[in-house]
């Protein structure tokens, strides 16, 4: 009963808020000064705050050393790399969304929106660089380029996003024989456990078939993932942590683009593009070294 006289008494107060949610979001058909300084000064302010942050309460944990480079391409069988791909995209999407709203021309865009993840990602490789845990690797630095090339080459290519970069992920068996490394918690192990985690290319079948009557909230996607890896390499020395097979897995599902379902809210289609970046869970085929395996809903 108490749920239902809050929703009533907010319900004029939601309603307002998102008719000036709406005038707000709306996109400027020019340049919006004030709204492209907010922009710029919020992304600095926060990739500023993000860097201290990390520097003062991460890399302060571990010891500092000399500049070095490492290879570690070969580690966690590059779900890592699919990370920083997966990134770099969604952090170079929504800068360049955030100066479209601005009225900020589609060069501009380009130039110094969808290239924030890199610059951003890149300033994070530098601080690993000068820690012993870590190191600045060229591979991350490549990854990175790779999440920023596929948004910005669909741009000047098809002027939308035909092929959208997507995260799943389940919780498994592995972050509770090493949570230090994989994660205690839920958030922890979203983050840390590459063995819950799968990257997709999801397709939107009608942007490639403009005449066709493919709804335009249809997708198609390929994901991949791994799984029984409980450090970054097999160590052939432990036989702990030997004991679990490591082996890469494809996967072939239906997707959802929320981006291609109507509605007349700006602010719900804003909350669509956000959540766009996560694989919706459907009926998905597995093929892995083992063969095939079919996953009524896998996510």
């Amino acid at each position: 009963m108490i749920k239902h006289i809050i929703f009533f008494v907010l319900l004029p107060i939601l309603t307002f808020s998102q008719s000036k949610l709406d005038s707000f979001l709306t996109k400027s058909d020019s340049l919006n000064k004030p709204r492209r300084n907010l922009v710029v000064i919020s992304e600095a302010s926060f990739a500023g705050i993000t860097l201290i942050g990390l520097n003062q309460l991460w890399y302060s944990d571990f010891d500092r050393s000399k500049f070095h480079t490492i290879n570690d391409n070969d580690e966690w069988l590059q779900m890592d790399k699919f990370g920083h791909v997966f990134t770099s995209y969604q952090l170079g999407k929504h800068g360049a969304q955030l100066l479209d709203w601005s009225g900020v021309s589609e060069k501009n865009q380009l130039l110094y929106g969808a290239t924030l993840g890199f610059t951003f990602l890149t300033a994070v490789e530098v601080l690993d660089g000068f820690s012993k845990e870590w190191g600045f690797s060229w591979g991350d630095i490549a990854a990175n380029g790779a999440g920023t090339g596929l948004y910005i080459g669909q741009e000047l290519l098809w002027k939308e996003q035909r092929i959208a970069l997507k995260y799943s992920f389940h919780q498994t068996k592995y972050a509770s024989q090493r949570p230090d490394k994989l994660g205690y918690t839920y958030l922890e192990q979203a983050l840390k456990d590459y063995n819950g985690q799968t990257y997709w290319l999801s397709f939107n079948l009608h942007s490639f078939f403009k005449n066709s009557k493919i709804p335009k909230w249809l997708n198609i996607a390929i994901g991949y993932g791994a799984e029984g890896m409980l450090t970054g390499v097999e160590d052939i020395d432990n036989q702990v942590l030997t004991s679990n097979s490591r082996y890469r897995q494809y996967y072939l599902s239906f997707d959802v683009n929320l981006n291609g379902i109507r509605t007349n809210s700006k602010l719900l289609k804003s909350i669509f593009d956000v959540f766009n970046m996560i694989k919706i869970p459907f009926p998905t085929l597995e093929i892995n070294k083992n063969g095939g395996v079919f996953h009524l809903f896998y996510n």
